[in-house]
């Protein structure tokens, strides 16, 4: 068995086809042949903007959540602070802008915890999180579509709400457990 990975693309696209475009995403359908060399139709959602997640940690390591009803999956969500960033902006500017539009928190110190494809074979959306310290505490400024509730919870409860199937926003499981276990190796 050979350790080589062959990273090229099998994938030729023969036509592809803008079928929607919104404010947000654009979707296209794309006429394909497989790796197997075989036709087939491809189709796949392009993201407008960046998807940015913030977690605030205070010297405590006590965290804030944000509730809020989605619309796509007709649930209630606990999550940490998402947002949209534009592609062509630094993200870490858009990541202030969400930590302080949703949950009124300022942070001296932004640090990039991870970056995940989300949804990867439908869709090319990339998020980026960060974990933002030296807190400081003002007005929410949450956008007119949204309505929010924000609570405070240490780290160690917000893993065992994702523990308990409680929280299932994918940025948000991926980020709390990402900082219990950089934290668990003193590396936060």
């Amino acid at each position: 068995m050979s350790d080589k990975v062959n990273t090229n693309n099998p994938w030729i696209t023969k036509t592809s086809e803008l079928v929607y475009e919104s404010a947000w995403i654009k979707v296209h359908k794309n006429e394909v042949l497989n790796p197997a060399g075989n036709p087939a139709l491809y189709s796949y959602v392009e993201f407008k903007n960046l998807a940015i997640g913030i977690i605030p940690l205070d010297e405590n390591n006590f965290t804030w959540l944000v509730g809020q009803f989605r619309y796509p999956t007709n649930s209630y969500s606990w999550e940490i602070i998402e947002g949209g960033g534009d592609p062509l902006i630094d993200p870490v500017e858009s990541a202030k802008r969400e930590l302080k539009e949703e949950a009124g928190i300022v942070a001296d110190t932004y640090e990039e915890l991870l970056r995940l494809h989300l949804s990867n074979s439908a869709t090319d959306e990339l998020a980026i999180v960060y974990v933002a310290k030296g807190l400081h505490f003002e007005e929410a400024e949450p956008e007119e579509s949204e309505v929010l509730q924000v609570k405070k919870v240490h780290i160690t409860e917000a893993y065992e709400m994702c523990r308990r199937g409680e929280i299932t926003d994918g940025i948000s499981v991926a980020t709390i457990y990402r900082v219990m276990l950089e934290l668990n190796n003193k590396n936060l």
